[in-house]
């Protein structure tokens, strides 16, 4: 018999504005919000979690890489199974892109390996190159610093021993590219997207048609779904709520 998924509106939430629920709550299936610190894995984050709560079945909907801070949806207990619902939902991320060089991991995990000029790029060239080129669907690669398995084997371990990679395309969603702030170099952008987009290949990709490099500097969600970071506990609020429980 197939094992019951809990409808995402029937859902019991532990967040930052939450009572103190019943330490059973986590047994039997809840989401936890939580906004992952800068340097943490999304793993560190489970794991976290998972000492503090009465069971030990915790898994994260949607990798965050340790450069990226912001919300990190952890279901436990039977929520476990809406894990894939939740994946599938509409995200959205603040971003910093900066113009001039660009990164094998396309960001600041590795250094900058190729730079170009970025003196000539303008607003309104980044404004319509996000609408012809990052708006709606398209086809991208991801960074072959990431976690997709090819041959069985995460990509990033690959990248790590210098091998050559070709990573595979594919195609991804994107709602809106919206300009929060340009100060060349620095491009400040909110990005509304589908499952599996890769903001780091926006930036990376980004320079690319702007006739320069560039590599993101930041990256933040602010939200899955309905999810909100607004509502998110930080490592230490979550410490001190779960004390009470």
């Amino acid at each position: 018999m197939a094992k019951s998924v809990i409808p995402l509106s029937d859902l019991p939430i532990v967040s930052a504005h939450s009572d103190v629920p019943k330490r059973d709550l986590f047994i039997t299936g809840a989401a936890v919000l939580i906004d992952k610190p800068l340097h943490w894995s999304s793993f560190d984050a489970v794991h976290f979690v998972r000492n503090r709560i009465p069971v030990k079945k915790v898994g994260h909907a949607g990798t965050l890489d340790p450069l990226a801070t912001g919300l990190l949806v952890l279901c436990t207990g039977k929520a476990t199974r809406t894990i894939s619902q939740i994946q599938s939902q509409e995200k959205i991320y603040e971003t910093t892109i900066t113009f001039g060089g660009s990164t094998p991991s396309y960001d600041a995990a590795t250094e900058v390996d190729e730079e170009a000029e970025w003196e000539h790029i303008t607003r309104e060239q980044v404004q319509k190159t996000l609408e012809a080129e990052f708006t709606g669907t398209i086809v991208q690669s991801p960074p072959i610093y990431s976690a997709i398995r090819v041959e069985g084997e995460r990509l990033y371990k690959k990248a790590r021993r210098g091998e050559k990679i070709k990573t595979p395309p594919r195609q991804v969603t994107i709602h809106s590219c919206e300009i929060l702030d340009f100060d060349p170099p620095d491009l400040r952008l909110k990005i509304v997207c589908g499952k599996g987009t890769y903001i780091r290949s926006i930036g990376h990709d980004l320079g690319l048609f702007l006739n320069s490099r560039a590599h993101l500097t930041s990256l933040r969600r602010t939200a899955i779904g309905t999810f909100s970071v607004a509502n998110a506990f930080s490592p230490y609020t979550f410490d001190k709520f779960i004390e009470e429980a």
